[in-house]
This record gives C-alpha cells, structure tokens and sequence, in this order.
C-alpha cells in the first residue's frame, strides 16, 4: 500500500514539473503581434495596423514591385495589357483580379476583394482618392517629381522600399537593390570588354503621333538613361528644358543631331513606325546610325518605366544587342 501510495506521489510530481515547463516555454517564447506601419505617400502618411496581405495595384510599375518582394497583388488594373509591355520574372498568378483600367478602375471590383491597401499613382488616381479611402487606406506615388531635386531612379528606388515596408519585405527590398547594383558591376564588365565602336547612345520610345511619327528620346533625369550610364553607356540627349516626365519628344528630323551615337529603341508591335511610316523615308534612311546598322531593338516589352525587375530588363536588353551584334 505504502509503495503504491508512492507511485501516485511521484506522478503527480511529474505532471506538476511537465505543466511548469510548458508554461516556461510560452513565457520565454510569447507570440509576436503584427505591428503598424507607416507609409509615405504623396497624400502624406498612410498608417496600417499591420503589413498588408491583400493588395490593390493600380499602376503595372507597383504591381511589379510586389512581385520583386514576393508578393502577388490581389487585385491589378490592365492586366491584359500589362504583358504586352512588361516582360519580368516573376509574372503575376492566374489569381490576381483584374480591376479595370488604370485611368478608371472599377470601384465595386476593388470593394469586392476587401483589400488591406490600395496603390495609386498620383496623375491618375489624386481625383478618385476619396472613393478609394471608402473602400481601403489608400497610399498614392508621384513617379515624375516636378522639381529636379530627385531624378527618376531615385524616385523608383525610394518607392519600392515604401512598397517593401508596406507589406511587411524591408529586407527583401533592400536586398533587391543590393543585387540590382551587384548585377550594374558585371554588365558594365561586358560592355567595357566588347570594344564598341561607340559608348554614345540615344533610348528611344516611339509611337505614332497625330501628323507623323514622334519618337520620345530619353533624358539623364530618366530612369532608363541612369540604367544606361550604370553600364558604362553615355546618354548623348541634352535637353533644352526640364523634361518632368523624363523625354523629350523628336519627329524624325530631330534624330539628325544624334546618328554619330548608338540608337537603342523599343516600339509597340502594334504600332511599329520603322516598319510601317519610316521605312523609305529619306530622312530617317540617311541617318548615319542607320547606314550604318548601329540602330538597337530592345523589343516592345522592355518597359522603361518600370521598377527594379524592368531595371533588369532592361539593362540585360541593351547589353545584349550591343554584345551579341
């Protein structure tokens, strides 16, 4: 009896030293709860209770930001048209909801998600934010600054980290940039060693214009041309003015200062001005850069306006024409 009464006495200990440890380890290892965050936009802090999970884009540039974060928006507007300019790795999941378009998206769709956050760039979106601010925080970006205090790169890299932080991917962001510039190093290696006849380039974007053609040729403020001068490229375009949205814009004509340099160009396969308005034009056929093969097609998906993932895009577009031709 006395050696049985024992036996409960020390299971009963145990279970006593078992509920202490366990009660130890919750201690030691207390859950961690979310906490705000804080983004900076045009329209001024937008505070979060925690990162956001559920994300509306309305500009292609934020949608690609996420990505680059791991992140897939749950809602995007001008999805089908999105892929016939972009061309990045990842691409977005058969999941994301389209939301209408980019000038006007459908408010009832971005309703319909319950989004945590909605993104929208500042000349588009600024009269709408209201109804947004029904529906979601709303934080609104200004990809064109209007003073020449930030250039355009600056402008893309402070946004993306803003991006970052508002879904919870600080480091992942940094860690994008860090890699971004790492991979600057080795193409402007390539470049360097391919002995180029020229290192002067002009970036071009053409389309068709109400009486001709009308090419926007990129200037230093760019985005695009700070990815060319990363490289180790030289802009040649100096612009009279102040460009805010980053180019000016040339007819044909205008090019003649420029045919010593390389001419790197995308266009639209839907509206290729080389094939269908240029093609013959004497002009344009003289230009020594043409005579000379020294024009570049960087193809119509190579978006020039994008974030870090179109950066790659397109430094990987321009080092492989200028290296492999």
């Amino acid at each position: 009896m006395k050696q049985r009464l024992l036996l409960v006495i020390a299971a009963f200990l145990i279970l006593i030293l078992a509920a202490c440890s366990s009660t130890e380890e919750e201690t030691a290892t207390p859950s961690k709860e979310a906490e705000p965050v804080t983004i900076q936009g045009t329209n001024g802090e937008v505070t979060l209770d925690a990162p956001a999970k559920k994300v509306v884009v309305l500009e292609w540039t934020y949608a690609e930001d996420l990505l680059a974060v791991g992140v897939q928006p749950a809602g995007m507007a001008d999805i089908a048209e999105y892929g016939d300019y972009v061309n990045i790795e990842p691409q977005l999941d058969e999941t994301v909801v389209d939301v209408g378009g980019r000038q006007e998206p459908n408010l009832e769709a971005i309703a319909a998600l319950e989004p945590d956050l909605i993104i929208g760039v500042s000349f588009r979106h600024d009269a709408m934010i209201e109804q947004l601010e029904t529906i979601a925080p709303t934080v609104i970006f200004n990809p064109y600054p209007e003073d020449e205090s930030i250039d355009l790169y600056q402008e893309m890299e402070t946004t993306f980290l803003e991006i970052a932080k508002a879904v919870g991917k600080t480091a992942e962001g940094e860690q994008v940039l860090t890699d971004l510039e790492a991979q600057y190093e080795e193409k402007a290696a390539e470049i360097e060693a391919a002995n180029l006849k020229t290192k002067d380039v002009i970036l071009t974007l053409a389309y068709s214009g109400a009486q001709a053609p009308e090419i926007r040729v990129f200037t230093p403020n760019s985005m695009a041309s700070i990815i060319l001068e990363r490289i180790g490229l030289n802009n040649v375009h100096q612009p009279d003015q102040f460009e805010v949205f980053g180019s000016s814009t040339f007819n044909v004509e205008g090019l003649v200062k420029y045919e010593d340099a390389n001419y790197l160009y995308t266009v639209p396969d839907t509206d290729n001005i080389y094939e269908n308005q240029l093609k013959g034009n004497p002009v344009w056929e003289n230009l020594a850069f043409v005579k000379e093969g020294r024009t570049y097609d960087l193809g119509a998906d190579t978006w020039l306006y994008g974030g870090p993932l179109s950066a790659e895009t397109l430094m990987n577009q321009i080092t492989d024409v200028l290296v492999t031709d």
